[in-house]
């Protein structure tokens, strides 16, 4: 069996690597993402993008565009089919400019050992610019 921490360290090893198949092919058939939680300017209405085709235009709309996405994990918190991790994301943006923004990244696993759910929480207010 696969656990819920494994398949969020499979995801934020396939962005940095820029695999797209490899993390398109972790997420349940029905999977949803909310990166963040809630209305945001990825998502206006706060529903998440649910489903293969949905989760791969997320992908190529966030996350490909990205010249790096890199992942500071401090804390990870497994709990039956979940983990709670806790740390800092860093953005480098065609050109070289960078940004952080400290959160918490929950996974859900399936029960075909999939990523059910991803769910980000973190606040596009206290995103700040890295040197």
């Amino acid at each position: 069996m696969t656990t819920a921490r494994e398949l969020g360290q499979a995801s934020m090893a396939a962005v940095k690597a820029k695999d797209r198949r490899a993390w398109l092919a972790l997420f349940a058939e029905d999977a949803v993402v909310q990166d963040p939680v809630g209305p945001s300017m990825f998502d206006p209405e706060g529903i998440g993008h649910r489903g293969p085709e949905a989760i791969a235009a997320f992908y190529d709309n966030v996350i490909a565009p990205n010249e790096s996405i890199g992942f500071t994990i401090t804390n990870s918190f497994l709990c039956g089919d979940e983990v709670a991790n806790v740390g800092v994301i860093r953005i480098t943006f065609e050109g070289g400019s960078a940004v952080e923004v400290d959160g918490v990244y929950v996974y859900r696993r399936s029960p075909d050992d999939r990523i059910a759910s991803l769910r980000a929480f973190w606040e596009p207010g206290a995103i700040r610019p890295v040197d």
